[in-house]
């Protein structure tokens, strides 16, 4: 009996494999970002996309995106039934988004004043005149939700209402591998030795965190083969996480020195551009949202934003599920989405 149930394993799972393996020389080129949108604005690598509408918004106040940097903002709209950005343009709003492109060597020098105080404040500028508007709505994913955070209150008079999502501010919580690693890591021996830090590198790291997730993801692959749908879904998210930009390392030292390892930001030390960063001058609406299971940013570095900010209007969104989940998962679409969306227009 014991051999013939081996023999049995042996040719189903030879079967799953000729079948997965039909169906993955049946796919074409995986696609995801697919929502269409129009390049308006560029300034340097960096590209301001503004997504096709096909009525006119409802929504007063345009959004603009700001994703983070050692990401695609592509995450955002993976595929068409899991797309945070089809649900905002659903809703009725002018939605635009940063492209922060990918940096060479050649931008090393790049600083986090360059990307607050020159690239992002251009592409604020650019949606308040394209859009005749005195403030824009500004929605600011993981780092680029820290970057926001930033810009918001060094320029306050451009932003009717901000938005963050699994953005962290409190640099100083233990909870979270990768906060404790920072403490140690010479960041300043890895931005003089690569100039442009590596996407691969940074990947590697965050595979780190939680080294059995990968292999529990491809012990389950030829499974997953068997169902079109779920290898796509799959080919997707390995596009994406295999996509990750190089990062410019002044900005990169910057960033890891001062906020991961000095905590500057809610101590109120942070200087960018010559400006002390006072989050107290954070007066619009601030919505921020956390994901409960977050295991790259953790609830405690998200949640004390609204302890440091100087606005009455701020609220607190608990979403529960993963730093992925906040934007792929079908209770992102049918809650969280809708969520943001009822929030903003209270206050358009």
């Amino acid at each position: 009996m014991a051999g013939e149930n081996i023999i049995k394993e042996m040719t189903d799972a030879g079967t799953k494999i000729v079948t997965g393996y039909d169906n993955l020389v049946r796919i074409g080129d995986v696609e995801v970002a697919t929502t269409p949108k129009e390049l308006v604005f560029q300034q340097d690598k960096v590209k301001l996309y503004r997504y096709t509408r096909e009525t006119k918004a409802t929504y007063k106040t345009p959004v603009l995106i700001s994703y983070a940097l050692v990401n695609r903002h592509d995450m955002l709209d993976i595929q068409p039934d899991r797309s945070f950005v089809r649900n905002l343009l659903g809703m009725g709003m002018d939605v635009y988004i940063i492209d922060w492109g990918y940096p060479t060597r050649a931008d090393k020098h790049l600083t986090m004043d360059d990307y607050v105080n020159w690239f992002l404040d251009e592409m604020v500028d650019f949606v308040r005149r394209n859009n005749g508007v005195e403030k824009v709505n500004l929605m600011g994913i993981c780092q680029g939700g820290t970057l926001s955070t930033i810009y918001s209150a060094l320029h306050p008079e451009k932003i009717a209402n901000l938005v963050t999502l699994v953005t962290p501010i409190d640099f100083s919580t233990p909870d979270g591998l990768l906060f404790r690693w920072a403490k140690d890591i010479n960041f300043d021996r890895i931005v003089d030795s690569y100039g442009a830090v590596p996407g691969e590198f940074l990947n590697n790291g965050f595979a780190m965190l939680k080294p059995m997730m990968r292999v529990n993801k491809y012990a389950s692959l030829v499974d997953m083969m068997q169902d079109k749908d779920k290898l796509m879904n799959f080919l997707r998210m390995e596009k994406w996480i295999n996509d990750s930009p190089d990062q410019a390392g002044e900005c990169f030292r910057q960033f890891m020195k001062d906020l991961y390892q000095e905590n500057k930001l809610v101590k109120g030390t942070l200087e960018i551009g010559g400006q002390q960063v006072n989050l107290k001058k954070i007066t619009m609406p601030v919505l921020n949202i956390y994901a409960t299971e977050d295991h790259l940013v953790p609830p405690t570095a998200t949640i004390p934003l609204n302890d440091h900010i100087g606005s009455k209007d701020h609220e607190l969104y608990k979403f529960s599920g993963g730093h992925i989940g906040v934007f792929v998962g079908g209770k992102s679409q049918k809650e969280l989405a809708p969520a943001v969306g009822k929030w903003l227009k209270a206050r358009d």
